[in-house]
């Protein structure tokens, strides 16, 4: 199986207002308000550190969750939010901004 990398889209407003992460798409206007959860995965969206890792260090370390079912929903919710353009995800490290989009024109998993 191979590693998953995510990054956070440069099209898309976030902020964090009090204990909320909200962001809005610059493509369509789609907001979303991030659980606790979903916003430390959104903030580790670095690109080069595996969502595998992520989910061990950041959310399991955390939340009191099985590293299995925090990757099953982690993968769900990566997923939903590269259908809109908010996350890019691949196979390999995403080094830099342009590199960003050579991600998005790949098919979202």
């Amino acid at each position: 199986m191979s590693a998953t990398y995510i990054a956070r889209s440069t099209a898309v407003a976030a902020r964090r207002l009090g204990d909320e992460m909200v962001v809005m798409s610059a493509l369509d206007s789609t907001l979303f308000s991030l659980s606790d959860v979903a916003a430390v995965l959104w903030e580790s969206a670095d690109g080069r550190t595996p969502l595998d890792q992520i989910v061990r260090d950041r959310v399991c370390s955390s939340y009191d969750v099985d590293h299995p079912t925090a990757l099953r929903d982690a993968e769900e919710f990566v997923r939903a939010l590269a259908a809109h353009g908010i996350l890019f995800v691949s196979e390999q490290p995403i080094e830099a901004p342009g590199a960003q989009a050579a991600a998005a024109s790949g098919s979202p998993r």
